[in-house]
């Protein structure tokens, strides 16, 4: 029995800088609510990005874990926080389902990469489906 390796690109939890603008925004009343999503992200959610799959866990004590592969994600949407420092992401999947990881840090290089697995999974799909037609 084989093993197929897997390489971690990014493991960690969110932005540190999403939590300190959040805390310093917490000293309004009006930026409380901010404040609070943003300590329970720190405290409970983690991203864990490797050659094989996306992995989150997150929800209320870090509970509930979410995780895709390559071949399951059509589309990915980025958008800069906190001057570019770190953003979110959505995943869209093939059943239109859609994944967050808010507040990701190195959110550019994580796109790459994700973006590089998608294209190299296509393009071995595609391989594979036009060999049967050679036949």
């Amino acid at each position: 029995m084989t093993s197929i390796q897997e390489d971690v690109h990014f493991d960690g939890g969110p932005a540190r800088g999403d939590l300190i603008f959040n805390i310093l925004l917490g000293f309004t009343l009006i930026g409380l609510p901010f404040t609070i999503g943003a300590v329970v992200r720190a405290l409970w959610l983690r991203f864990r990005i490797t050659s094989r799959r996306i992995s989150v866990t997150g929800g209320w004590m870090g509970k509930d874990k979410t995780q895709v592969v390559y071949s399951q994600i059509t589309e990915v949407r980025t958008v800069p926080r906190g001057f570019g420092a770190w953003g979110d992401m959505v995943l869209v999947l093939q059943d239109g389902a859609r994944l967050e990881l808010r507040s990701m840090p190195r959110f550019r290089e994580v796109e790459a990469y994700i973006l590089e697995r998608i294209s190299s999974r296509a393009a071995k799909d595609q391989q594979k489906s036009t060999e049967g037609f050679a036949a």
